[in-house]
């Protein structure tokens, strides 16, 4: 017996090992344009959503990445590179991001959490060094597929209100690198293969468009959209950016409901929006995600 429970510790033991989370600085000399070090900083004391607290992360100085290995008994060789909300100010960490890791990894989804650069930047476009972090991000986990066991045609992105604009352009913007190229990862591609967003944030322009830096072509990848009616300051945002894709033939779908707000995450805030994960895993099925 004693034997059968070491047996069964070493196993458990190998698939916890097999699944540590690796943290990657995406610029080890250093971020493009960076000019003053920053000494990040967290905050739960604000307000609670789904009645927890939120860590709240500012002043990140050095973009990171922290990968989150599916375990192999349920891993699918896909991977999503996953960017927190926050107005580009800070970073929702936990509510945006390592719980929406912990629901990836469920699925058999490499997640990779982004440490992108906030707030923002004086005299930068407000999504511009955020933009350097997440093309480095994808070509840098394209670049070590193999190593991490994933599809290199299997690399998506996600987002949450100013994440998801993230995620859009990221999506939009691929075709021009937004930094000069500083090894040989970044003359690996930085398209993602399909896009979640979440409460999208930003997206919309003037006269009934989009926002100017958004170009959508028929090259942007499968998007699904998750929105409610009554988050009134975006909404917008989602609908021009769905009629756009449309537009262009692009693959779209989505999920519009009448009640839930602004911001929630996975967290249950007792709406019927909160069932949205469930939609996202039939969309991943639907265009191959797990295959």
């Amino acid at each position: 017996m004693k034997k059968l429970v070491l047996l069964l510790s070493g196993i458990l033991m190998l698939n916890i090992v097999g699944a540590q989370e690796k943290k990657v600085v995406l610029f080890p000399n250093g971020a493009p344009g960076e000019k003053t070090k920053l000494t990040e900083k967290s905050d739960a004391t604000g307000a609670q959503v789904g009645g927890l607290n939120v860590i709240r992360m500012t002043d990140v100085g050095s973009p990171e990445i922290t990968i989150y290995p599916a375990n192999k008994d349920v891993a699918s060789g896909a991977a999503m590179v996953v960017c927190p909300g926050g107005a580009y100010n800070i970073l929702a960490y936990d509510l945006e991001g390592t719980e929406v890791c912990e629901w990836l990894n469920e699925l058999g989804v490499t997640a990779v959490l982004l440490k992108y650069r906030v707030p923002r930047r004086e005299g930068r476009p407000k999504h511009e060094a955020p933009l350097q972090d997440v093309q480095r991000a994808i070509s840098y986990v394209r670049a070590h597929s193999e190593e991490l066991e994933i599809d290199p045609d299997r690399i998506g992105v996600m987002g949450f209100s100013a994440g998801a604009h993230l995620s859009v352009m990221a999506s939009t913007a691929f075709n021009q690198r937004s930094y000069p190229a500083m090894d040989e990862v970044d003359k690996v591609s930085c398209r993602p293969d399909y896009c979640l967003l979440v409460y999208p944030a930003y997206l919309s322009g003037d006269n009934f468009g989009l926002a100017p830096e958004i170009k959508v072509t028929k090259d942007v990848p499968p998007t699904l959209i998750i929105q409610a009616e009554d988050d009134k300051s975006f909404i917008d945002s989602s609908l021009f950016y769905y009629y756009a894709l449309k537009q262009e033939e692009v693959p779209a779908w989505m999920h519009l409901y009448s009640v839930g707000g602004h911001g929630y995450g996975l967290r249950d805030t007792g709406c019927m929006v909160n069932e949205w994960p469930n939609r996202a895993e039939d969309w991943f099925q639907e265009i191959g995600v797990f295959d």
